[in-house]
């Protein structure tokens, strides 16, 4: 990917200080303005790398000057020198499907996912714990987990990014959401930690163990490597978890997290794609700084301008709708301006694809929210 201008210098703390809006921002410094609460030319339009078609194939659409991009990527590695996965391509039922078999010192577990064929995902069929004493084998692996500084990935994709866009260093799960979305159903979830909450403490206590650890080794690797924000990918929807154990298990570390990242001015942000109103409260005294992938209505119950209103810190790298865009071409411009509109000139919105769409439909959808973009910009002036 060629380099455009400035791609390989590092920014002052990783943001724009200043900019002189005769000379168009570049789709990176709209991102880091937001995210370092600075002024912008006008929102950034992002899509999650590849999500809705190869990069490319869209920058031929719409113009590379109108998108950029988030890819995921990490600072940390995770080793566990006496544990190894073993994985085999499977049928269950007609359908193909992976198995995966972690091999711990005190034994084997094994979870089985099925493909869908639309965007070659995966789903949880049979989950790596399933009973009780299957928590005893997961803790053998966790206790074996060690974390250390990785930064090649990130800065290549840092470097061949260049002002298209950014790497968005990405870190672990929060206990809770780890284990129902990596380990184990909600429901066996629900069960275990009403009648086992020693094992369970046991278990979540290693988590965080592991948590901490990533989060030292970020702020190591910020000390050589640009790193603007850090992204929590909790998938945090409320009904999932609620109130008593978003407070339980998410709270106190997310306050614990920000803090440490704070000393070396990186904005922490969630990734929380659902409903949030139950939560309202507890988010606002989180400290986070940033929600990725926030969720507006039509498809969820929060709005961008509840949460600007809210959470005065925040800033919103929100999803535009999946639902609207198979609407029509004006109603997908409507709901983009709307959105605008909600935001103001707050500088604190981000539109974005980070859930998948159905396919194909971005060639009508993209173009529309393009124009809103431009066109609530050039009635500011801009």
């Amino acid at each position: 990917m060629a380099k455009a201008r400035g791609s390989a210098a590092v920014p002052c703390r990783h943001a724009l200080s200043h900019h002189a809006y005769g000379d168009p921002m570049t789709n990176r410094e709209r991102i880091l303005a937001v995210i370092a609460g600075h002024e912008v030319d006008r929102v950034p339009f992002v899509q999650y790398s590849g999500i809705a078609a190869p990069d490319e194939q869209v920058w031929a659409h719409v113009g590379r000057e109108n998108m950029g991009v988030l890819q995921w990527s990490a600072l940390h590695a995770l080793h566990a020198p006496h544990c190894r996965t073993e994985t085999e391509q499977i049928e269950i039922g007609g359908r193909r499907a992976v198995r995966n078999t972690l091999i711990t010192p005190a034994g084997a577990l094994t979870e089985e996912r099925l493909y869908e064929p639309t965007y070659n995902t995966t789903a949880a069929h049979k989950h790596y714990v399933t009973e009780v004493a299957d928590y005893h084998l997961l803790l053998s692996y966790l206790r074996d987990v060690s974390v250390t500084v990785n930064v090649d990935g990130y800065l290549s994709a840092w470097q061949a990014l260049g002002e298209d866009g950014l790497p968005m260093a990405a870190v672990m799960r929060t206990p809770y959401q780890q284990l129902w979305i990596q380990w184990v159903s909600l429901t066996d979830l629900a069960l275990h930690l009403a009648d086992e909450p020693e094992l369970m403490a046991e278990v979540t206590g290693e988590l965080e163990r592991i948590e901490l650890q990533v989060f030292e080794t970020v702020c190591e690797a910020a000390r050589t490597a640009p790193v603007p924000f850090v992204d929590i990918p909790d998938n945090i929807t409320a009904p999932t978890i609620g109130q008593r154990y978003f407070r339980q298990y998410c709270l106190p570390l997310y306050r614990r997290f920000a803090a440490m990242l704070a000393e070396q001015d990186i904005k922490m942000f969630c990734h929380m794609d659902g409903d949030l109103q139950p939560l309202w409260a507890a988010i606002g005294e989180s400290g986070l700084q940033g929600i990725d992938s926030f969720s507006p209505p039509p498809d969820n119950d929060t709005s961008v301008a509840q949460a600007l209103a809210m959470w005065p810190q925040m800033r919103l790298f929100a999803n535009f709708p999946s639902s609207v865009h198979m609407a029509a071409p004006q109603r997908i411009y409507e709901v983009a301006l709307g959105l605008l509109q909600q935001a103001g000139d707050s500088g604190r919105l981000q539109i974005q694809i980070s859930e998948n769409v159905p396919p194909g439909v971005w060639r009508t959808s993209y173009p529309e929210i393009v124009r809103a973009i431009r066109d609530f910009a050039g009635s500011r002036g801009r």
